[in-house]
């Protein structure tokens, strides 16, 4: 995100009234050739903070109060709407924000294997636990979750599954778990690969931390039990994932303690039998995505749309399983060079044809889209 404090002199400051010394303007450009909607922005909050304590109210041009949050890491962050090329304006005032629904959310779900869920307004996801581990059951990749309403779900999912009988593999009206995840990556997770270019597969995440919850952004720290990865014995795999409201994607930076040597790391989405054939790589290897028909499709389940986008580019390509494992049949990865002591970030995420999202068409534009505006952050001027 650029960012830019302009200085006001000090004189100059002094001769306006007190009602307009006692705010600040935040101008918000987009350089590229198409709008953006309600898309998040940040800047660092102590400047505002400085100045105008907890308690204040960001308006747009009409004086609409916008929703803001402070995340873990100091950012002040907010919803812009910017035309093409061009520039809208926002103002900070001291007084008390309105309270708004929350629009992402997550937590641990020891009632459920100590599944790590979390959801914005287009789609749910979940990385399994310590429980589900220990049980034996073998399930490594991340799971998504299919959404029809903006409504926050995970609550009454997980509370009907398990004390109403009302299976969350079934749509009762807002979505369902209707992917298949298994022995593999699933949803768009990141892995190692050995010398022979297989998949150091991640297990169940050992430890977690919740960092931001709401309302504008979800943020958990997770930590990987060691594994080996040829030389390397206790190699220890740590994800900061990170879901606005409005966006399609997660962003996630991946670290590994104990890696001694560079090697290869892959984002990967499973490729199931029932639609072996259906994904799209960018020209740059930047975007890829896959039309997953999911389990049981003759049942009018729809289409999930799986996607990955790796802002510095990397290597794509069809890798298949050594054995079959149920329906997968193999990954698409997108591989790129990781070393020592680097953070690899990259943003995964799914839409669904009844939710949202009409065709894979659109979804690999929408990634590309997304790619895009990775590269040319909407800029911040602070007044």
């Amino acid at each position: 995100m650029d960012y830019t404090i302009r200085s006001i002199a000090v004189m100059a400051l002094a001769a306006l009234p007190l009602a307009v010394a006692a705010q600040s303007r935040l101008t918000v450009e987009n350089h590229l050739p198409f709008d953006r909607k309600s898309e998040i922005v940040e800047i660092p909050a102590a400047p505002v903070t400085e100045k105008f304590g907890e308690s204040f109210i960001i308006t747009d041009s009409g004086g609409n109060e916008v929703e803001w949050q402070v995340t873990h890491d100091g950012k002040l962050i907010f919803p812009a709407d910017v035309r093409a090329n061009s520039s809208t304006t926002y103002n900070i005032i001291k007084g008390v924000a309105a309270k708004k629904t929350p629009k992402v959310y997550g937590r641990q779900f020891p009632e459920r294997k100590d599944d790590m869920a979390w959801e914005n307004d287009r789609s749910a996801y979940r990385a399994y636990g310590p429980a589900l581990e220990k049980s034996g059951e073998r399930a490594f990749g991340y799971d998504l979750w299919t959404k029809c309403v903006d409504t926050l779900v995970l609550e009454q999912r997980f509370f009907d599954h398990n004390h109403r009988n009302l299976s969350f593999h079934k749509d009762h009206g807002n979505g369902m778990d209707v992917y298949s995840v298994g022995s593999t990556l699933g949803g768009g997770t990141a892995a190692l690969l050995n010398d022979n270019g297989e998949i150091v597969y991640p297990y169940c995440y050992r430890d977690y931390e919740i960092l931001d919850n709401g309302p504008l952004r979800f943020t958990v720290s997770l930590t990987y039990n060691p594994v080996t990865v040829n030389a390397d014995t206790a190699v220890v795999e740590k994800r900061l994932i990170s879901l606005d409201r409005g966006s399609w994607l997660n962003k996630t930076v991946v670290s590994y303690d104990g890696l001694t040597t560079k090697r290869t790391v892959a984002p990967g989405i499973v490729i199931h039998r029932q639609n072996p054939a259906a994904y799209i790589f960018s020209e740059d290897g930047k975007a890829m995505s896959y039309a997953d028909l999911t389990d049981n499709s003759d049942c009018g389940n729809g289409v999930m749309f799986v996607g990955v986008v790796v802002p510095q580019g990397s290597a794509m390509s069809y890798q298949p399983l050594a054995e079959r494992a149920g329906d997968a049949v193999g990954h698409i990865l997108a591989k790129a060079p990781i070393a020592p002591g680097e953070d690899f970030l990259y943003y995964w995420g799914s839409g669904w044809s009844k939710g949202g999202m009409p065709d894979q068409l659109e979804w690999q534009a929408t990634l590309e889209r997304f790619r895009d505006t990775a590269a040319s952050p909407l800029s911040v001027i602070l007044e």
